[in-house]
């Protein structure tokens, strides 16, 4: 028997997963918690699998993984929104896996079945973020130069659409260059639409 905990703010959801999850013959809830604090202070190491949600108000689902003992249960992280920093950040953190809430009662279980034999899960939702290329985090102003790097204009174009110094506009274009991981100004350009439109 799968003994497994379900950390979660919102109770509808705590509520619905712990059912989902009772109503396999392997597995049993013997824990419902609303916040990482709570998981803590009511510490049992005798349970298996920690279900625990990434986003919660107190401490986040990550700060809590940092708290728990690391000889204790297996972590299967949970969120709605699953994106490639946090997941690989969770699974850095010691996490045994991710799933995403949109998954099926038959895949949550099985992800819970998973961890506990020792596997790495990740859901099929999570593992496309993971894949998907990360969004750099541009400032407005870096947006809009590397919208003019992709229909071709030169610095100095640049400048005189932007009102800004040449000089201000080279420093833009390091810096859209270094977000963007890419060599040169064509490979921006390339990039452009994807990273503006995606």
């Amino acid at each position: 028997m799968v003994r497994v905990v379900v950390v979660d703010d919102q109770a509808l959801v705590r509520e619905g997963l712990a059912l989902i999850l009772a109503t396999q013959p392997d597995i049993d809830v013997v824990g419902q918690y609303a916040t990482g604090a709570e998981l803590l202070a009511a510490w049992d190491a005798s349970v298996d699998v920690i279900l625990l949600d990434l986003y919660m108000p107190d401490m986040s689902g990550i700060e809590t993984l940092r708290q728990l003992p690391g000889d204790g249960p297996r972590v299967l992280m949970l969120t709605t929104i699953g994106r490639s920093r946090e997941i690989r950040q969770a699974l850095t953190e010691g996490a045994s896996g991710f799933v995403l809430k949109d998954s099926t009662g038959t895949e949550l279980a099985a992800a819970v079945r998973g961890v506990h034999d020792g596997m790495t899960v990740v859901s099929p939702a999570a593992a496309d973020a993971l894949c998907a290329p990360e969004r750099p985090d541009l400032t407005p102003r870096e947006r809009d130069v590397l919208a003019m790097l992709g229909i071709g204009l030169s610095n100095r174009d640049i400048a005189t659409e932007l009102g800004l110094a040449e000089r201000t506009v080279k420093v833009h274009v390091g810096n859209v260059l270094a977000k963007l991981g890419v060599p040169s100004r064509t490979q921006a350009a390339l990039r452009a639409n994807a990273v503006l439109n995606g």
